[in-house]
């Protein structure tokens, strides 16, 4: 018998869980289709954004900028920035570039763009940490993109007060403060409670973010700037999100997920704790494995990048999740639309790796076959 670092005496429960046995065999695309469509889909019927507005305009570095406001029928606005070049006069194609979690929900779009205020230092540390101190969505858009980047649900325009948290999250320690430093512990825990209320409004966080991904891409579809070429990329969090995107909808051309690949075997033992309810879907892994819902919509394109020494993953997990990925590729004869890319390091996604990611971006969205790995 394995022993698990957080189960302890309960190791053995994980020899007779049911799921671990069912995500063995490998599903049928369409079975897991329709898991993902009952579990994952349920967030609400309406997803097309209501009221937008344009609320500002700026030029910067070559780049015109826009922020957006818009309702997705519930809670506060979402605010989202959508940046192009100044130069540009043919429309071109959109990405959906997905800020990610990193513990940090204070700010949502903030961390990964350039917008028309300075960038906040508590950003810049984590862009350090993350992209290598770079803006993703600006380079992206300075590669000839139309690229909308939406605070999703508990984050940055779309979170929670944290005056309106329960009280024992303040007397755990927390300030009422509404600042990072003290916000972010507090909608760490303020999560789990989310969780809750999806559970008994009958989704799941999971679904109502891919939800409002969902409309983010509708919009960006249905601007006259934009081809009918359009990706989503994020990494961690934004991983997750890519993937739920992709696994959700068929309007995408492509999807890039970094950092966020495992089998949900490969996170026993010490990695389930670091991981948010975004990624375990209620009872999804009771039926389809983390890297069957990324590949459920072969052979669209998909380029998922690893780390080795990724804190959050096991490499074990990461490779496991790799080969049954490439199966299921093999299996719709489309291996050259899948590509795994293994970089050294922790969890990150910085310049090495999006030069890499924008090289697949720029040959499978002008219609090219992706380059082997």
């Amino acid at each position: 018998m394995t022993d698990y670092a957080h189960l302890g005496i309960y190791s053995d429960w994980v020899e007779q869980a049911a799921a671990p046995r069912a995500r063995a065999a490998m599903p049928a695309a369409e079975d897991v289709r329709k898991a993902v469509r009952r579990m994952v889909s349920s967030a609400g019927a309406d997803e097309v954004p209501a009221d937008v507005r344009l609320e500002r305009q700026w030029t910067a570095d070559g780049l015109t900028g826009e922020e957006l406001s818009y309702s997705v029928g519930f809670g506060p606005r979402t605010r989202a920035w959508l940046l192009k070049p100044a130069d540009a006069t043919e429309p071109l194609p959109g990405i959906l570039a997905l800020h990610g979690h990193d513990g940090f929900k204070y700010y949502g779009k903030e961390k990964i763009t350039d917008g028309p205020e300075p960038v906040a230092a508590t950003v810049d540390a984590l862009r350090a940490d993350l992209y290598e101190g770079r803006a993703l969505a600006n380079d992206l858009a300075a590669e000839g993109y139309v690229v909308l980047v939406p605070d999703v649900f508990t984050w940055g325009s779309r979170r929670f007060p944290l005056a309106e948290m329960p009280p024992s999250i303040h007397e755990s320690g927390v300030d009422a403060t509404d600042e990072p430093a003290t916000y972010n512990p507090a909608a760490r825990d303020h999560e789990h409670l989310v969780e809750k209320y999806c559970t008994v409004l009958g989704t799941t966080m999971a679904a109502v973010v891919a939800r409002e991904d969902r409309i983010a891409l509708g919009y960006l579809r249905g601007r006259g700037d934009t081809s009918d070429q359009t990706a989503c990329i994020g990494l961690s969090g934004g991983g997750c999100r890519s993937a739920l995107l992709r696994a959700t909808s068929d309007e995408l051309t492509a999807a890039v997920v970094v950092g966020m690949m495992s089998t949900y075997d490969g996170l026993l033992d010490h990695n389930v704790v670091n991981h948010t309810w975004m990624f375990l879907p209620r009872m999804l892994p009771a039926e389809v494995d983390w890297p069957d819902l990324a590949a459920c919509r072969r052979p669209a394109p998909l380029l998922v990048q690893y780390n080795r020494h990724d804190q959050l993953f096991t490499l074990e997990g990461a490779i496991a999740a790799h080969e049954r990925i490439g199966a299921h590729y093999a299996a719709a004869s489309a291996e050259a639309a899948y590509l795994g890319q293994f970089f050294d390091g922790p969890h990150k996604f910085d310049r090495e790796m999006q030069l890499a990611a924008f090289t697949w971006l720029r040959d499978v969205l002008s219609g090219a076959s992706p380059r082997p790995s």
